[in-house]
């Protein structure tokens, strides 16, 4: 059984591809009994945000589980296979065990430190979980890279600023406009996203903030929160000409937005320009706004340059992390390691209980007058002794199994408990044979 990782994220696909393979949260319990169904995969979790969408698993046949798992890409996304494979990364052992624990702790994501990857980290786990898709080895590699992410963050102080992509928008927009608090701001979409948004934008003073979202109950929400003003999602075109910064965030599979809705807006505003980021994936924005005067579009990928300046004011806590880190996946790959004596050092064990068997029935058969009191306390002593004298091999057999020539040892280990050398008894069989 090996762990493995793939999948795509920002730093392998652009935004039109990672927005074809987009999944939704209520899809990816289908998705996951669909992955499941391969006879090579034992254990697997999908984990899909704006900027990835990836599969953790454990295999018995590596080759044939990422066959599996490009076909149901494929048939998702609608794209060619060879074009996935251009864009799909695929790590094993202890490669997938890094790349997993640098995702949990928002090492790998476009913001270094990041708080929303952990909550997406979880919520990916918790769907597997009751999806019954994890078993034994991916529930002890997430709690584990999630204990890790905790005290990677505690110890580095690497998540002490508020810097996210939602964070990253308002940067742009500030390096734009300079000030903001004459700027109306419109966040069309009231998720996660939309609200980090808001939480910035509030904290720069912009003058005011409109929500507008399909489900009006949930704009009106986050305006309240921020004192801004929900908008009825089928008055929002008539809206636009009110707007400074857009802020583009929902889950449609198509753009809301297109040039003809902004033609007519310039005339209206005197030229003043509006600034729109499109932070959904898939984009909600059709990209020929950007042929407009005086308006400006940016999508998700747009914002990597603000994300770089963020990333050079954490490369410290960063590097710190990263040691930590390293540390945390070599005791995870030793454990991982040892699990392979398990087998082994479970059949010893049994091997032993069925000579203590033996030898107690031989005992108290020619010790008839032992009370159930005295039969306990010598069952209890030789079960001591025993555990004692498999104490020291057991612990050398699971320290030499994480070692390079770890399989050599167990089958070693496996030998010197073997049938074969009970000369006595394969003796005493063949005579009653015989006989």
């Amino acid at each position: 059984m090996e762990i493995f990782a793939t999948g795509l994220n920002y730093k392998t696909a652009p935004v039109e591809i990672r927005e074809k393979l987009s999944i939704k949260d209520e899809e990816i319990q289908s998705v996951l009994d669909k992955l499941s169904e391969n006879q090579h995969i034992y254990e697997i979790c999908l984990l899909s945000t704006c900027n990835r969408v990836e599969v953790y698993g454990v295999s018995d046949n590596l080759e044939e589980a990422y066959k599996w798992i490009l076909d149901v890409f494929s048939k998702i996304s609608d794209l060619n296979k060879d074009i996935l494979k251009n864009h799909i990364f695929f790590y094993k052992d202890r490669e997938a065990i890094k790349h997993i624990f640098r995702v949990s702790a928002s090492l790998d994501s476009m913001v270094i430190g990041e708080p929303q990857i952990v909550c997406q980290f979880k919520d990916s786990f918790s769907i597997a979980r009751e999806s019954k898709t994890v078993r034994h080895i991916l529930t002890k590699l997430f709690d584990k890279a999630l204990n890790v992410s905790k005290r990677i963050r505690t110890s580095t102080g690497i998540s002490k600023r508020a810097v996210s992509i939602s964070y990253a928008a308002v940067e742009l927009a500030k390096k734009i406009f300079g000030d903001l608090s004459e700027k109306n701001v419109l966040l069309l979409g009231a998720g996660e996203m939309a609200e980090l948004a808001a939480r910035h934008l509030a904290s720069t003073g912009v003058k005011h903030i409109f929500v507008s979202n399909r489900t009006f109950e949930k704009a009106v929400q986050l305006a309240e929160e921020f004192g801004g003003s929900a908008i009825s999602f089928n008055k929002l075109y008539e809206f636009l000409p009110e707007a400074d910064i857009i802020i583009v965030s929902t889950g449609a599979k198509e753009p809301i937005l297109r040039k003809e809705h902004f033609e007519k807006i310039n005339k209206k505003r005197h030229g003043e320009p509006i600034f729109i980021i499109d932070i959904s994936v898939p984009r909600n924005v059709s990209e020929d706004v950007n042929e407009i005067e005086n308006i400006y579009l940016y999508n998700i990928d747009d914002l990597k340059s603000v994300v770089d300046k963020n990333l050079q004011e954490r490369k410290v806590a960063a590097a710190a992390a990263e040691i930590m880190l390293e540390q945390e996946v070599a005791k995870f790959e030793k454990w991982l390691n040892q699990r392979k004596a398990a087998p082994a050092i479970a059949k010893v064990r049994n091997y032993a209980d069925e000579v203590v068997k033996y030898q107690l029935e031989k005992l108290f058969s020619q010790m008839p007058y032992l009370n159930e009191k005295e039969r306990e306390r010598i069952e209890l002593a030789m079960k001591s002794v025993i555990n004692k004298i498999l104490h020291r091999p057991t612990m050398y057999i699971k320290e030499k199994a994480s070692s390079e020539e770890g399989d050599l040892y167990i089958k070693m280990f496996e030998e010197m408990f073997s049938r074969k050398w009970d000369y006595r008894k394969i003796k005493e069989e063949s005579k009653r044979k015989k006989s």
